[in-house]
């Protein structure tokens, strides 16, 4: 995988590094390239496998312990993949995505909180039925590879890890989420 130097230069043998929101270990690194080793487990449940030679890539290295949180909580742990239905580009300069809600998503996702979509964490604008939205800026789209998805094109999703926990609590113990009133 090809990158830029700012990325190597600051990574390590052993290091993790997320790449379209998949969380890798640098294994060899070379001026402006590292390498990884990919599980069938990664393969068979991201997209990275199917992406083409020389595609622009989400990089994201580690945050290191003291370093400032400059967003959402996002592991690399990848939840699955879903693929953009449609993309709207405004006159703004903002783009507008919608991706299928996979099933597996739905109590993992609420309007106006985070979903991380090929390692870029974002807000859910809307949420439906059977798809969501996502909106993005134009320093989104200069600075990640978001803005030259296409219809059809199939994405990696991680799911807010406080939904998910809050989530998993509520089903163990058989709690009902129940709207606030006004």
């Amino acid at each position: 995988m090809a990158c830029g130097e700012e990325v190597t230069a600051q990574l390590a043998e052993g290091d993790s590094i997320a790449v379209n929101g998949v969380c890798l270990t640098a294994v060899r690194i070379k001026p402006a390239r590292f390498e990884a080793d990919l599980l069938p487990a990664t393969l068979a449940h991201t997209s990275i496998g199917n992406l083409p030679l020389h595609s622009t890539l989400n990089l994201e290295p580690a945050l290191r312990a003291g370093q400032p949180l400059g967003g959402h909580i996002v592991q690399g742990h990848v939840d699955g993949t879903t693929k953009l239905l449609l993309r709207e580009d405004q006159a703004s300069g903002t783009v507008t995505l919608s991706f299928a809600l996979p099933s597996w998503l739905g109590d993992w996702i609420v309007p106006k909180g985070s979903i991380c979509v090929d390692g870029v964490s974002l807000t859910v604008q809307d949420l439906g039925a059977d798809s969501f939205t996502v909106q993005l800026i134009p320093e989104t789209l200069a600075r990640t590879n978001l803005g030259s998805l296409q219809a059809g094109q199939r994405v990696n999703l991680e799911a807010d890890l406080i939904v998910k926990t809050i989530s998993q609590l509520m089903r163990a113990t058989g709690a009902k989420a129940t709207p606030p009133t006004n």
